[in-house]
């Protein structure tokens, strides 16, 4: 079955770091584009990062931009989120998802999500 699951999230003080992972089973990494997004409380849905699998480059979102990497590892079949510096407002659930351009119809995989909570 195909499956994407987070892990890694927890609680963390502001200015710390945490890596987050995306382990993919059913599927493989290397030809999607791999995005995370992260959604806090009374808040709509923001992309935080994305990687796509032709030209292998990586775009962030402003707030994160400089803080958080993206990355893969075709051998693990896992994608990862490294979060740096990390603020307050980094306060979120992140999701991770899969998805690819399939004979002109979408396919698109989410994981649970993991929580990451910034606090003093």
């Amino acid at each position: 079955q195909v499956q994407l699951v987070e892990s890694g999230g927890g609680l963390v003080q502001p200015g710390g770091s945490l890596k987050l992972s995306c382990a993919a089973s059913g599927f493989t990494f290397s030809t999607y584009t791999v995005t995370w997004y992260r959604q806090a409380p009374a808040k709509e849905r923001e992309l935080v990062a994305a990687l796509t699998p032709h030209t292998g480059s990586t775009s962030y979102a402003d707030s994160v931009k400089g803080r958080f990497t993206l990355s893969t590892n075709d051998v693990e079949n896992t994608a990862y989120l490294r979060m740096n510096g990390l603020k307050f407002e980094d306060t979120a659930v992140y999701y991770c998802n899969a998805a690819r351009d399939y004979s002109g119809q979408l396919q698109s995989y989410w994981g649970p999500g993991t929580q990451v909570t910034v606090s003093s």
